[in-house]
Parts: C-alpha cells; structure tokens; sequence
C-alpha cells in the first residue's frame, strides 16, 4: 500500500477515476447483487459512467451480470469465503471505537477486510501528530506484505492462502509465519505496511470466521517498546469492541 507520513488524509483522498471504479466494485462486493441504476444512486455517479466501469469490470472477469443486475464474478470466487458483514456495516460500527484506538496510542489507527486477493483499507482514524501515517480508505495491496495484511491472511480459507501465494517468490516463508500469527492473535511489521513506520495489527474474528483486521501505526521515531506493549493492549480490548458490537446487530 502507498502511504504517507507527512501529509493529512483530507489531502490524500484523490478523486482519481480508479477510486470511483474501485467503488463500483465494493459496491457490489457488499451487496451480492444491485442493478445498474441502483448503483448510480447510491453512488450520485451518472449511470452512463456506471455502465463504462460495470463494462470494464465485466470484460477483466470481476463482475459477472446476472439477469438485471451485476454480481461477483467466478474469478473471484473466493471472495465470498467466510462471513458476510458489509464495509458500510464494518465502518459504521469501528469508527467510534478507532477513535478511542487512536486516543489511547496517539496514532494511526485504520480497519481493513479482504476482498478478494487483496487487503483493502475502509476506514481510518488519523493521529493528531503532524507526522503521521496515512492510509487513504479504498487503498489496496497484497494479502502477503505487512502485518494487517497477514493477519487476513493468516485467517483465511486454506484455498484463498493457496491462490493468495501462487505466484510469491517467498510462498514458504509466509506459510511459516501464519501459524506464529495466529498463535499470537496478533502482527507486527516494521516498515513494510508503512516505509518508516511500525504496524501493529489483529483480527476481528466472528464464529464463522474472520471479517476484518484493526491496525495501529506509528513513525519508527515514536514506535518505543513500551508503546508497543500499550498499543498491543489498546488493539486487544478494540478488537473485542468491535466483535461484540457485531454479535449485537
């Protein structure tokens, strides 16, 4: 994931024409199915510039149409592994409590899930720090780099860590490490998720599975040890928020 540590995240949410695709395509994902028009409501976007992202979604194989509306398509098949819980319903139930994350570090904090082969990013709370890290909501990247990332992976299905790691130099050195983080509940990275930054991150867990991952960075400069055992607990104890509000829905 591309990051930044010296800028607000006000300034890093560019409307660029690959964020509005990608939100046609989450869209989709959290909804199984939704008709074209649908779509353009929802996301107060024309449905002639609908049907030209619906187009090139169909033609790479990610969306598939379905009678009057769009689905997932069979090449990604295993985004449906595990729970259903949709981002809007992720996001609306971990932003008061990645404001409390971030209060109690100071930094960072974000939530992701899987969508596919990928972690995406939903939401972030950002530290009141001037250097800080930044995660724009909508950015995606392998399930193989950096700690919030392993963590989904780490939880997954055994065939989506398979399709996951087909192509990865360093597959067998990956699989190795799921089985630590799992043990653990948790991960850690320094500077993979984040050039210059230390990551914390853990599961949201339900009964059927894995819905998303809570994360917390820090500038390596503010990254001590002692913080990292706080921001370890801190992450813990918002997790469990997170679960329990979900199991409460």
């Amino acid at each position: 994931m591309t990051t930044a540590l010296d800028r607000p995240p006000e300034e890093a949410a560019e409307d660029t024409s690959f964020a509005r695709g990608l939100r046609v395509f989450l869209t989709i994902a959290d909804r199984g199915e939704i008709r074209a028009d649908e779509l353009s409501t929802l996301l107060e976007t024309p449905l002639s510039t609908i049907y030209r992202y619906l187009r090139t979604l169909t033609e790479f194989g990610f969306i598939e149409r379905q009678e009057g509306g769009y689905r997932l398509g069979s090449r990604l098949h295993v985004i449906g592994a595990g729970p259903i819980v949709t981002a809007e319903e992720l996001i609306r139930v971990a932003e008061p409590i990645l404001a409390e994350l971030t209060e109690s570090t100071g930094e960072t904090t974000f939530i992701s899930r899987r969508i596919g082969l990928t972690a995406t990013s939903l939401a972030q709370e950002p530290s009141r720090e001037s250097l800080r890290v930044v995660l724009e909501p909508g950015q995606i990247g392998p399930l193989h780099v950096g700690a919030v990332a392993l963590v989904l992976l780490a939880y997954a299905p055994p065939e989506v860590v398979d399709a996951a790691l087909a192509e990865v130099v360093e597959a067998a050195t990956v699989r190795r490490a799921l089985p630590r983080i799992v043990a653990a509940g948790s991960a850690q990275d320094d500077g993979l998720t984040f050039p210059g930054a230390t990551t914390l991150a853990a599961p949201v867990l339900r009964d059927d599975g894995i819905v998303a991952a809570l994360g917390v960075a820090a500038p390596a400069e503010r990254a001590s040890g002692r913080w990292q055992a706080r921001a370890r607990r801190a992450l813990r104890r918002a997790t469990g928020e997170v679960e329990r509000s979900l199991e409460a829905r």
